[in-house]
């Protein structure tokens, strides 16, 4: 029996922190750092950098539905960036950087809606509204080849270590369950 692999598309700050995160979930089978969201087709990163380019980092989390949902990968993207700042995750400051949900269908659309109250609604990150944007996902351009894997190839970086690592940590104490067993 062969698994029918699907598509979820998130940014949430710069892309090697929501990619080093996903690469350690049960049942995400790929992670690729990219552009989406924008006008500019085929940005490169220098040009995404600008802000102009409309596109945010993001990524694309190839996943096995039998084994993760799509309301669980949200659930884990609710906790792990925060969704009340436009346009910046910490020191990261751009249009680059906003908080985005591409989805692939009107299924992932209307999960995404429902999580998305449900997060706010729960107080995660106090009653500060979300901003986070639920737009269709016209087109998504891999990333350069440096930027994938960041972390794993780079973790003693202090990037890494000051802004990946708790990410990754929090990870771990909200979702042990759903951490990978390599």
């Amino acid at each position: 029996m062969s698994t029918q692999y699907e598509q979820a598309t998130l940014g949430g700050g710069c892309f090697w922190c929501l990619e080093a995160v996903y690469q350690m979930v049960r049942g995400v089978e790929r992670v690729v750092p990219g552009y989406a969201g924008g006008h500019v087709p085929n940005p490169t990163y220098e040009q995404v950098c600008t802000g102009t380019t409309g596109h945010a980092e993001v990524v694309q989390i190839t996943y096995d539905p039998t084994v993760i949902t799509y309301a669980d990968l949200l659930d884990i993207f609710w906790h792990i960036h925060d969704p009340t700042t436009p346009n910046r995750q910490g020191n990261d400051i751009g249009p680059q950087y906003r908080s985005i949900i591409l989805y692939h269908n009107e299924e992932q659309r209307r999960i995404a809606e429902a999580s998305k109250a449900a997060a706010e609604a729960s107080g995660l990150w106090g009653n500060r509204p979300f901003v986070t944007e639920i737009v269709p996902l016209t087109a998504f351009y891999e990333a350069e080849p440096y930027h994938h894997n960041y972390y794993r190839r780079n973790p003693s970086q202090g990037y890494c270590r000051y802004v990946i690592e708790p990410k990754i940590a929090k990870f771990m104490r909200t979702y042990r369950d759903r951490v990978k067993e390599d």
